[in-house]
């Protein structure tokens, strides 16, 4: 059924991917076992609660570069990079025993380029809990230095093992895509925009001082806002960044990269 949310379920392997499947769909429907990259054949898994319907994509963990040598593990690179393309949300893995790895940034990082909903979960979790107080503040904290790009992302620990905290999925899951296909109107964005700008002035270079004149929403998924203004140049990347994050403050804008686009009068208005 093509009204579900697709969900994929991305990360390094042995990560959880297949267990983490199983434990939603309350099956054995893919074969699990700890050899790294043996989920060969992906299915697509169809899955209705009272949340709402959802459509797992599964895939075969990412590989370290090194060892792409074989096809198979090329064709599993492959096959993240397009489970991303069809999804409207991506969980992202990660090990609560390792952390945040380089193999887990690049994972996220193509989910973030592709402008998808993303959900960072810690899995694993039982692994690491018993082992002394206030370890999920800490490793949050971890988890947000070591994708620091992606801090509009939703933190979730839970154990695809134990079952431990897996239903609270599929509300983050409901409310990040909510923020992906948002639209918000050109008045309520201009009125943010009055309000930022009146509280922190545009930037100024050699006297000239950048003056935005107004702002809209040019597309979803993510929500792409187009800014236009009389110089781009005077148009500060930190500038860019307060306003990107008082949109974020204002429309709770979670879980949902933004795109935002700079033109200056007289620019084409190809969007």
């Amino acid at each position: 059924p093509a009204n579900g949310i697709k969900v994929a379920i991305i990360g390094k392997p042995n990560v959880g991917k297949s267990s983490l499947l199983n434990r939603i769909l309350g099956e054995e429907r893919v074969i699990v076992s700890n050899i790294a990259g043996t989920t060969r054949d992906a299915i697509d898994s169809y899955f209705e609660n009272e949340f709402g319907k959802y459509l797992f994509i599964d895939t075969a963990g990412m590989r370290r570069k090194s060892k792409v040598d074989d096809a198979v593990e090329r064709y599993s690179n492959l096959r993240t990079v397009s489970a991303i393309e069809r999804a409207d949300v991506c969980l992202i893995l990660i090990d609560a025993n390792e952390g945040v790895t380089e193999q887990d940034t690049k994972v996220a990082g193509l989910a973030h380029e592709a402008g998808k909903s993303c959900i960072i979960v810690v899995n694993k979790w039982d692994a690491v809990e018993n082992k002394e107080t206030n370890t999920m503040r800490d490793m949050e904290t971890k988890v947000r230095q070591g994708l620091s790009y992606m801090l509009y992302a939703p933190v979730l620990f839970l154990s695809a093992l134990t079952g431990q905290r897996v239903d609270r999925l599929f509300q983050v899951i409901q409310d990040v895509h909510a923020q992906n296909t948002s639209r918000i109107t050109t008045g309520a964005l201009n009125s943010v925009l009055a309000d930022a700008t009146a509280r922190v002035q545009p930037p100024t270079d050699k006297g000239r001082r950048l003056e935005i004149f107004y702002m809209t929403q040019a597309s979803t998924k993510p929500p792409h806002f187009v800014i236009f203004c009389n110089d781009a140049r005077l148009f500060h990347f930190s500038y860019q960044r307060y306003l990107e994050n008082q949109i974020r403050a204002v429309f709770g804008l979670t879980g949902t990269p933004i795109k935002i686009t700079i033109r200056q009068k007289g620019d084409k208005e190809d969007m």
